[in-house]
């Protein structure tokens, strides 16, 4: 699932860091990490100036949220929170107060809190697009796509724009409707001026032809989105697996090493470990591991990732427990295929089954989702067809795009 960025280039994502959901939200709008720093100290001056600034140390608490994503650290998570917390003890009931602790709950994975927070934020501003983002995100994280669905078209009536239309997309691909899928993330490239937001839809763009088998459409979209932003990592690593997919290993493991040098996120370091057995070659999970270190150290719960590891690269029964984990907390369309494929890759087909139905019950046509059912049902004895040109070597190039 997607990561979305509010209007003006204030990122508040849904899961900010790791798995299916992460980092695909453009940078904020400075040209570089370097300026995104610059930007982050004039703040701090002007707050030691004006100390009893609650909207300003709310800013200052979304720039280090944005900042745990761009770079991939995530002690940046326990920055905003002190920021947050400040600007709460200066006015708890503020609306943009408020919507900087919904996003920081949304890249932790606490969804629940993040919706109940974003609910207070609209609350005490109803015309907030950003606290209603905030809430589509969450709710489409909690399984909720009737509520997400409404708070997107909320959001797109207060403020149209990249943010707004780009979440729509992610609606419609999550109904199985491509068409309408592509068509605002066109509207999203229209509206789309500074380069972060135009490599953002572009990438998109790309990936929804990904999904639908056209490799070489989906090439054209990433090349144009470096284009557009050299910098922007995920159309980079969109360039290595359209080359993975395409047999082109070597190429593909030159992709990586230059993505997971810039940024070495879970979802990057497994398709570069799968891609690396796809070649031939032994992954090494070392950096992976110390990632999960970092993210437990601030406060960030991702069983998601674990669950989907564990269960394609490791032991199938750890795999159901984070799954029911992460399930138990997040009863989305994602989690129900990780329980799913947990539970058959632990021998136990049957009570997979109805999980695996649930992830494929919108018509969301995403092709592990679909691999993983049909692999259950013929456990089961039951015919299924597997998704044409799909690759069960590499699902994390399915599953994280």
């Amino acid at each position: 699932m997607r990561s979305l960025a509010l209007a003006g280039g204030l990122v508040v994502a849904g899961a900010l860091a790791v798995t299916a959901y992460a980092v695909y939200a453009p940078p904020a709008t400075s040209t570089g990490t370097t300026q995104a720093a610059t930007f982050t100290e004039t703040l701090q001056a002007r707050l030691k100036r004006l100390p009893g600034d609650y909207r300003g140390w709310a800013q200052l608490g979304l720039e280090y949220v944005d900042q745990a994503r761009v770079t991939g650290d995530p002690s940046y998570y326990t920055k905003a929170q002190g920021a947050l917390a400040t600007a709460a003890r200066l006015n708890p009931a503020d609306d943009a107060v408020l919507t900087g602790q919904a996003a920081l709950a949304a890249g932790r994975h606490e969804f629940a809190d993040a919706v109940r927070l974003a609910r207070r934020a609209i609350g005490a501003n109803p015309y907030s697009a950003a606290a209603h983002g905030v809430l589509a995100d969450a709710k489409t994280q909690l399984g909720d796509l009737s509520g997400a669905s409404k708070a997107v078209d909320r959001m797109m009536g207060l403020r149209p724009g990249v943010a707004s239309f780009a979440r729509a997309s992610y609606s419609a691909e999550l109904r199985g409707d491509r068409t309408g899928a592509r068509k605002f993330l066109e509207y999203a490239q229209n509206d789309a001026y500074t380069p972060a937001d135009v490599a953002y839809t572009r990438y998109y763009l790309g990936e929804l032809a990904l999904h639908a088998g056209d490799l070489a459409a989906a090439g054209g979209w990433y090349a144009k989105a470096l284009q557009a932003y050299p910098a922007y990592t995920p159309a980079l690593a969109g360039q290595a697996r359209v080359a993975a997919l395409g047999g082109r290993t070597a190429e593909a493991l030159d992709l990586y090493q230059r993505v997971v040098e810039r940024l070495p996120l879970s979802q990057y370091l497994i398709e570069q470990g799968e891609t690396r057995i796809k070649a031939g070659l032994k992954p090494d999970w070392t950096l992976l591991e110390a990632q999960r270190r970092l993210l437990r150290a601030a406060g960030v719960r991702d069983d998601l990732t674990w669950a989907e590891f564990e269960a394609d690269h490791g032991d199938p029964a750890l795999a159901v427990r984070h799954a029911r984990a992460e399930y138990a907390r997040s009863p989305n369309l994602v989690a129900a295929d990780a329980l799913g494929w947990a539970l058959f890759k632990a021998g136990k087909p049957r009570e997979a089954l109805p999980y695996a139905k649930k992830a494929t019950s919108t018509g969301w046509r995403n092709p592990l989702l679909g691999y993983h059912r049909a692999r259950i049902e013929r456990a089961l004895g039951r015919p299924a067809r597997v998704p044409p040109g799909f690759d069960p070597s590499l699902p994390a190039l399915a599953r994280f795009s």
